[in-house]
């Protein structure tokens, strides 16, 4: 059910979506250095409810600081001094070429005679958006980003088509700041519509059925609230076509939370504006406003802590919720009749988690998880099991889309070796056709095999993990092993095509992928069991999934490396601190590693929930047991680590890989080691990940696998 309840922006899921060069020209034309330039130590104590606390290198935390830019300069030119040097890196740099110009596709959204999708071709850059008149009709460009700027760095963020499919909103942003302005583009024509709308950050979009305008989402300017809280306070407005944006109507979140975080979604009359008011990753609440009345919105939900999402079809609400049921359930009420006490369970709890369920075509069309991969059903109306669909393989369904009134849904599937497909059923007929793919003509994915096997963590859980590699490859303990893996936010980690690890299994190399408590592959439960003072649940999992691997002869600890972006670059930190005798090298990027100043940052505050925060005595005490930046012991020896960030990250701050790599190389016993060293590595305009142009992952990778194949030994 579409609303956004689940805030999965926030935290994409990001296994290699991180940083390029130093974009100075400055930086990448002096002459590298010889070793790391070991920042200067400025202690600053600060007091933690009694606990003293002495942080080095805070004044690393200001990016425009002269001193830290100086000290950042001279970080790339060593990093470049080392990267630049590894053996074959044109070859690596080829053949990540041809694999990056496999391109992406979008799953359709549907809008009267037009089919809206998204395809990268070869070496765009950027995806473009295209138009369909009709189901098998030409492609027309209707936006291309790619034109917008000569590096590819303006990206298209999001689009929305009107009901009819006569206009498209859509968001583009620069840099991968990810702060969207709004346009409106004339299907038909292709003409640009004079309204612009800036800080659309994710919008939400719900378009009025006659095309007259649409509600939505959007930030305030800076000035207008308290400096810092224009990354917050996301509230709903109302606009009619041809008005001047800020005249719109203020609709909802005036005097709430300023981490909110609401979306909209309008019922096929045009009558029933729904709004999911997220607040955190274990409560939504929902708001029901009648635009016929024009009564203000309306909560329907209870404010118990538990996830709801929903759409109104002829009056009914349908309501997906975890509410006593963590593996979620779907609940119907009457039109009209709201009330908590109403609701009627339509579809129960099973045993696979329910992920999402919306109404199109008069059927619910649901869409279930069960251990890390897809499963798909159709119910009627009512909540009865029609069928289930077969899906290619054991793989992940990336998307899906529909309408209220028409017989066709659409849904994308992926897996590690069947390459991003988009499929259409038609609900009369029953049948299932393929309507568009991805080619990846220099990939063999008949070369490749997937297992799935279990290990017990720490505590005796049991934990998934994909094992992906060459067909006839032999458990001798020494293959190069490349772990990967999140365990946070309710994100589940699934089968995917990832084109870069293609590189990493053709030199011998195996690619394991690990489903960690935080995630939510089994439920709310799973989640819940690796958030706040359960994190460490997430730590051991990881370490219990490294030692499964050595154990059963696939790598030893000479020949396994780790990473993660995000929080995932979070849970590297931790495995650095925690074990770094069990791996030879680390990729962290875009990483929270200091879990004690972390929500003082960007947008941070939105984390609280998930992570706790040091300003509340008992929640510092579990942060400060286990982040990353208050556990680097002087004079160990710590694996080889690539440290990865921007400048021009919107969600997680710089600050904390150039603290981390810092204290590093200066309290490390291989700090300065030119064989095991500590690097650090900074982007400018390519922000968090979302976005980046194809050239500068491309750059970003060739340096990613040349450091791991050095590392370990791979040729």
């Amino acid at each position: 059910m579409r609303g956004g309840g689940r805030l999965i922006w926030i935290f994409v899921f990001l296994f290699f979506m991180v940083a390029v060069t130093f974009a100075s020209d400055d930086a990448k034309t002096s002459a590298p250095a010889v070793a790391a330039p070991l920042a200067e130590a400025r202690p600053v104590q600060e007091d933690f409810h009694g606990t003293k606390i002495v942080d080095k290198y805070r004044w690393l935390e200001d990016g425009n600081n002269s001193d830290t830019q100086k000290w950042v300069a001279e970080e790339m030119s060593y990093t470049r001094g080392v990267l630049d040097k590894l053996p074959g890196r044109d070859a690596v740099h080829k053949r990540l070429t041809e694999l990056l110009s496999i391109g992406s596709i979008g799953v359709p959204q549907i809008g009267g005679k037009y089919y809206f999708y998204t395809r990268r071709d070869g070496m765009q850059n950027q995806p473009v958006l295209y138009v369909r008149e009709g189901v098998d009709g030409k492609d027309r460009v209707l936006v291309d980003a790619n034109q917008l700027a000569a590096d590819g760095t303006i990206a298209l963020d999001w689009y929305e088509a009107s009901e009819h499919g006569k206009y498209v909103a859509y968001g583009t942003s620069a840099g991968g700041s990810e702060m969207s302005t709004l346009h409106i583009i004339e299907t038909k024509s292709g003409k640009q519509l004079p309204d612009t709308i800036e800080r659309t950050r994710a919008a939400s979009i719900a378009w009025m059925p006659d095309n007259s305008g649409f509600y939505y989402t959007r930030f305030p300017k800076k000035g207008d609230v308290e400096a810092g809280q224009e990354v917050y306070n996301r509230h709903v407005f109302y606009h009619v076509l041809g008005d001047d944006p800020a005249k719109d109507e203020l609709i909802f979140g005036e005097g709430r939370d300023p981490e909110d975080w609401p979306s909209v979604n309008l019922d096929n009359d045009g009558r029933m504006l729904l709004i999911t008011v997220s607040q955190g990753w274990t409560k939504t609440e929902l708001f029901l406003m009648d635009l016929k009345k024009g009564t203000p919105p309306i909560r329907i939900t209870t404010g118990k802590n538990f996830l709801y999402n929903g759409t109104v079809y002829n009056g009914r609400l349908y309501i997906l919720t975890n509410e006593d049921a963590p593996r979620y359930r779907v609940f119907m009420a009457e039109a009209g009749n709201y009330e908590r006490d109403d609701w009627k369970e339509i579809i129960p709890q099973t045993g696979g988690v329910l992920k999402d369920a919306s109404v199109w075509g008069g059927k619910i069309f649901a869409q279930y998880e069960q251990n890390a991969s897809s499963q798909l059903t159709i119910f009627d109306i009512g909540g009865t099991k029609l069928k289930d669909l077969a899906l290619p393989a054991i793989g992940t369904v990336f998307g899906s889309s529909g309408k209220w009134n028409r017989d066709e849904i659409f849904y994308g599937f992926q897996s590690f070796t069947f390459a991003p497909s988009i499929y259409r059923y038609d609900l009369e007929e029953g049948e299932t056709t393929l309507w568009a793919k991805v080619d990846a003509p220099s990939i063999d994915p008949v070369g490749y095999e997937v297992a799935q096997e279990w290990y017990h963590s720490k505590d005796g859980t049991r934990v998934p993990m994909f094992i992906v590699h060459k067909k006839g490859l032999k458990k001798d303990g020494r293959n190069p092993t490349l772990l990967t893996a999140y365990g946070g936010f309710n994100i589940s980690v699934t089968p995917a095509f990832s084109r870069t690890a293609y590189l990493w299994m053709e030199h011998g190399g195996i690619y394991a992928l690990a489903n960690l408590r935080g995630g939510a592959e089994f439920g709310e439960d799973w989640h819940r069991a690796g958030m706040l003072d359960k994190k460490q649940n997430v730590f051991d999992d990881m370490i219990a999934g490294a030692e499964h691997l050595i154990a059963e002869k696939y790598t030893d600890k000479d020949h396994l490396a780790i990473q993660g972006g995000s929080n995932g670059g979070l849970l590297m930190g931790a495995m650095i601190t925690q074990r770094p005798d069990l791996f030879r090298a680390v990729v962290c990027q875009v990483p929270l590693l200091d879990m004690l100043r972390y929500q003082n940052f960007q947008i941070a505050k939105l984390w609280i929930p998930e992570y706790g925060s040091a300003d509340n005595p008992e929640q510092f005490k579990w942060l400060y047991a286990y982040s990353p930046y208050h556990h680097v012991k002087a004079g160990t020896e710590y694996p080889a680590v690539l440290f990865m960030t921007a400048d021009t990250d919107t969600r997680v701050d710089p600050m904390h890989a150039k603290k981390m790599a810092a204290l590093m190389q200066g309290a490390a016993s291989n700090g300065k080691s030119k064989e095991r060293p500590i690097l650090l590595r900074i982007e400018t305009k390519a922000g968090h990940g979302a976005g980046k142009p194809v050239t500068k992952q491309i750059e970003e990778f060739t340096d990613v696998y040349e450091f791991l194949f050095w590392q370990l030994g791979v040729r």
